[in-house]
């Protein structure tokens, strides 16, 4: 009965530290008005200031920490329904992370050139800068999170591990994103336009509600036990 009582309790932080890190890397929304001074072609040669940018490279590395953990904490659960799965969802996360970091770096190298007197000279390098932002932000956050929710969404409907109808929403919303990046890149629509953003939706629905269903209900302990007695 003690170890029943102490898995149950292992499984509930679990449970909670995913759910909370998923409703962490929602912190990021704020980038698209804090990173507006860095994507202005006038920056290099301006006294805007940088704090914005500086605010909005710190959220993002926090979303990128937040979602390889997502991963990570998921899979001592997880593997007992497919390992290769979930050593696939720690890759797609840890590559997602990666490219986000990445375009963090490429703004931060705009504020340290700006900062250091390049002029008129770097507005081509500046330029150049935020467009290879805007091409890793398409990997990293349009492609990378498709992939992610595909994969996770189709282990927790195998698992029951949250309700089927969450589940679902991951793995219909993952195509969906996934449609939306092919859209961008093959110039059917723009990157910042009406039709990419609701190719996110079903996405951000997917990782909040779970995020939230986590943190307040948990998974589910029929579930979690079928689990547990796989070889």
């Amino acid at each position: 009965m003690f170890l029943k009582a102490k898995n149950m309790a292992r499984h509930k932080k679990i449970s909670l530290t995913v759910g909370l890190l998923y409703l962490l890397t929602f912190v990021s929304i704020p980038t698209v008005a804090l990173y507006s001074n860095a994507k202005d072609p006038g920056f290099i040669t301006s006294n805007l200031t940088a704090t914005p940018i500086f605010v909005g490279g710190i959220l993002e590395v926090i979303v990128a920490i937040a979602g390889i953990g997502t991963a990570v904490m998921l899979y001592g659960i997880l593997k007992k329904q497919s390992e290769v799965l979930s050593i696939g969802l720690i890759a797609s996360r840890t590559l997602e992370a990666a490219g986000i970091i990445l375009g963090v770096s490429f703004l931060l190298t705009l504020v340290t050139l700006r900062d250091s007197g390049i002029g008129l000279e770097g507005v081509a390098i500046s330029k150049a800068l935020v467009s290879l932002y805007k091409n890793i932000f398409l990997l990293s956050q349009s492609l990378m999170p498709g992939i992610n929710d595909l994969i996770l969404g189709f282990l927790l409907y195998k698992t029951n591990l949250v309700p089927k109808i969450i589940a679902k929403i991951g793995i219909v919303g993952g195509p969906v994103l996934l449609a939306g990046f092919l859209a961008v890149v093959l110039g059917f629509t723009e990157q910042n336009g009406t039709i990419a953003g609701l190719s996110a939706l079903l996405v951000a629905l997917f990782e909040f509600t779970l995020g939230f269903w986590l943190v307040f209900k948990g998974f589910n302990p029929m579930a979690i036990k079928a689990l547990e007695n796989k070889k």
